[in-house]
């Protein structure tokens, strides 16, 4: 039977594993802190395992299956890896660092299927999910990467849509907040999506105060459907409906994510129209004017654009903010260097 990637189980199962092949299960939490406290990758290194355990640890499990296709650097310090799986396919994981925290973008997916207009992940199409072990090597590899070691937030904002592949998602951020592990808080955890209403339900009742970003882009059915082709099965007035139930049953505010572009989205009848579309809800919007992406034909609006729409929601007491961009220099949009590379 080939080796296991270790990170596919969480610290109970680990346990459970090892009690399976005659190994004190104690042992498993010394494991999980060489891994993921202590940033260890190769089980020979890890002095307080008896030698024959770690044989038999090489022998049944595996803790790095990526491999660094290339990193990127930023004039801004944002670093981007781009991630070779082991049956070939690539995902992207970015690293942002800003003042006193670290931030890590992490894929769901190799690929994504919802082919959403400002975004270049999809154009190449859907993959597969990614396993637990896979989003888990991710922030490993991010946090190994950074400077210092260090990571304190962590974005489900990278390649695919994190909530269609919901199980693998849930148990890796219950193992990234584990004491045990990496001891990020729920609230420094976020999920990023294109408004997948049944998840977002499921969601709901999971009994987590993470934090749950949705990307909206447009406050019209036509011109979202235009930007995100989910917005066909899952249209607006059913989103906000079941985002206000969300927002009451966790007691958690919802960040729309809106990305400005030109001659689209962003004059001030849409800015009256986002208006309209959230009054009364619990919720912040992050203005992001877009990346340019060639193979999208995007382009950002103008300085006075961005700020004129974003008056319009200041007056209207809308909780906005307007995110600076981050490593265009290195094509740190989503799924930009994967498709240059994969194009190449």
């Amino acid at each position: 039977m080939p080796p296991k990637d270790i990170k596919d189980f969480n610290l109970l199962e680990l346990e459970q594993e090892l009690v399976g092949i005659s190994v004190d299960k104690f042992r498993a939490k010394q494991i999980f802190s060489w891994i993921y406290q202590k940033g260890v990758f190769d089980f020979d290194q890890m002095s307080n395992l008896p030698a024959e355990l770690r044989l038999k640890m090489k022998e049944k499990f595996y803790i790095v299956g990526f491999k660094l296709v290339k990193k990127s650097i930023s004039a801004d310090q944002t670093q981007k890896l781009l991630l070779g799986l082991s049956d070939g396919n690539l995902i992207e994981s970015v690293i942002i660092p800003a003042d006193d925290r670290v931030t890590g973008c992490v894929s769901a997916q190799a690929g994504c299927k919802y082919a959403c207009g400002h975004c270049a992940s999809g154009v190449l199409g859907f993959k597969r999910d990614l396993s637990c072990g896979e989003i888990l090597e991710q922030v490993l590899l991010i946090k190994c990467n950074s400077e210092g070691n260090k990571l304190t937030h962590i974005v489900f904002m990278g390649t695919g849509e994190p909530l269609d592949n919901y199980d693998n998602v849930l148990k890796a951020i219950r193992v990234i907040n584990s004491k045990e592990a990496l001891n990020i808080g729920q609230r420094r955890i976020t999920i990023s999506t294109c408004g997948l209403i049944p998840r977002i339900r499921q969601l709901a009742k999971e009994g987590l105060q993470i934090e749950l970003s949705v990307s909206l882009h447009a406050a019209d059915d036509v011109t979202r459907s235009r930007i995100m082709p989910v917005n066909k099965k899952y249209p607006l007035k059913e989103l906000i409906s079941a985002l206000r139930e969300y927002i009451k049953i966790t007691n958690r505010q919802v960040t729309f994510e809106y990305t400005m572009i030109k001659g689209l989205n962003s004059d001030t009848q849409s800015a009256k129209n986002l208006v309209t579309l959230l009054k009364g809800m619990e919720c912040k919007v992050n203005l992001i004017p877009c990346n340019p992406i060639k193979e999208l034909g995007l382009e950002p609006p103008g300085k006075v654009d961005i700020l004129l729409f974003r008056d319009v929601l200041i007056k209207a007491d809308v909780n906005v903010t307007l995110r600076a961009s981050r490593g265009q220099d290195i094509e740190a949009a989503c799924g930009q260097l994967r498709l240059r590379y994969e194009n190449e």
